[in-house]
């Protein structure tokens, strides 16, 4: 069956969106991209400002391992499309790729705007229609007697879905309210960080009224506050932490971070924001264990502090033993405390694992992702809503979450490319 005659209207121009608008025009569909912004892609284009990590290079199942407890249901997206049929897919149009040493992929130029240059071009060369500024605002709930563009038919009454099967959607524009009908609808609408970007979680009120089950929206990937002193942060403030680990009542991670006003930030703290804001949501706050030299070994450490030094100061004993000066010298200040530092046997111990009390996540518009959204259970398969057939959902507006390395990115992208399958059995009528 050809879908030549299907229209297709995909609301969201992220990496989601734009993959399903791909998949589902090479499937000779009509495409509709709507978006709220002026241009398509604002996040993805601010993701890659300090360089665009695409994808990892990590085998099949450790990279799976990342999206936790929601690894079963994310599995079948990564069959559609893996890290490598990401870096496939950026070679065809025309962007060379790179292996960074941390296993991370990027873009040989680093940046995110020519891939998303060439990618916009391959969708308008495919026939894709790009809609901007159009604010979805849900479904027509009266019967609709209009003219609606690029619909062969000039007027279309329905109720929602009606009885010619098309779905009446509204959009707010500068022009005012506009319509819209379409056999099928790819919702990719993001999560609800970054909301002058597009992502704020407006969404969740419109298909909540459909019955569709939502897991309320939380901060992922996050910073997190600490209660630091005056004399602290006023030194420290901005300065990253480097080849630290950081463990929360599982296997330690090894990498860095940055000290900011209130709190933690940076890709160490991301990779354990889940359990770190699980934790705080269930005890109000968390306590967790630093590594101030992960390359030492625990009775080299102790040989180091313990050694005579005779009339150094202690924070001259450390420089000189253990290389530990500046944030980090600064942090064992912080965190441990004076009894520690009376005790040598006891100051060891610190310095291979130093509390500090994590107190509350940041603000959901400060973080880079968010978790929560549409429920699995409320999905078919083929990332349809069960409640409103023909109603397909893509990307962070899924209730996942995965940490930044690469893991993030591909799975939105799968996931597009997955909803488009989906979409395509709909229309065919295999489902």
């Amino acid at each position: 069956m050809s879908l030549s005659a299907k229209r297709v209207a995909v609301i969201g121009g992220g990496p989601a969106g734009l993959m399903a608008a791909e998949r589902l025009s090479e499937a000779g569909a009509q495409v509709d991209v709507f978006d709220a912004m002026p241009s398509v892609g604002r996040k993805f284009l601010m993701a890659g400002r300090g360089g665009l990590n695409l994808t990892h290079s990590e085998p099949a199942e450790p990279f799976l391992a990342r999206f936790g407890d929601r690894a079963p249901f994310v599995q079948p997206w990564l069959q559609t499309m893996d890290g490598a049929g990401l870096r496939d897919w950026a070679h065809a149009l025309g962007i060379q790729t790179f292996v960074g040493s941390s296993g991370r992929v990027f873009p040989q130029e680093m940046k995110a705007a020519p891939l998303l240059r060439a990618w916009l071009a391959r969708l308008r060369g495919q026939g894709v229609r790009f809609h901007m500024r159009h604010r979805w605002l849900g479904w027509r709930g009266d019967k609709l007697d209009v003219a609606l563009p690029g619909v062969d038919s000039p007027r279309v009454d329905s109720p929602g879905l009606g009885s010619t099967g098309l779905h009446s959607l509204r959009f707010a524009t500068p022009d005012g309210e506009a319509h819209h009908a379409a056999d099928a609808i790819v919702l990719a609408l993001g999560g609800g960080s970054w909301a002058k970007l597009g992502s704020d979680g407006a969404w969740v009120p419109e298909l909540q009224a459909h019955g569709v089950p939502i897991a309320p929206l939380r901060p992922a990937n996050c910073g997190f506050d600490v209660d630091w002193s005056d004399h602290f942060r006023s030194r420290h403030a901005g300065q990253p932490v480097k080849s630290v680990s950081m463990a929360c009542g599982g296997p330690a991670r090894q990498g860095e971070f940055v000290i900011s006003e209130t709190g933690i930030e940076g890709s160490l703290v991301y990779a354990l924001s889940a359990i770190l804001r699980d934790r705080i949501e269930a005890d109000g706050c968390v306590v967790a264990m630093l590594d101030l030299a992960p390359d030492w070994p625990h009775e080299k450490v102790m040989a180091a502090v313990t050694h005579p030094r005779g009339a150094r100061s202690m924070s001259s004993h450390l420089q000189s033993r253990l290389g530990l000066t500046g944030v980090k010298a600064g942090l064992l200040r912080e965190c441990a405390s004076a009894e520690d530092f009376k005790d040598l046997e006891r100051l060891g111990q610190r310095i291979k694992a130093l509390p500090l009390t994590l107190r509350r996540a940041r603000p959901i518009d400060e973080a880079i992702s968010t978790a929560g959204g549409v429920a699995f259970e409320g999905l078919t398969v083929g990332l349809m809503l069960k409640a409103m057939p023909g109603v397909f959902c893509v990307g962070e507006m899924l209730d996942w979450e995965a940490p930044t390395g690469g893991y993030l990115l591909t799975a939105c992208m799968a996931s597009g490319a997955s909803g488009a399958a989906g979409v395509i059995d709909f229309l065919k009528g295999q489902t």
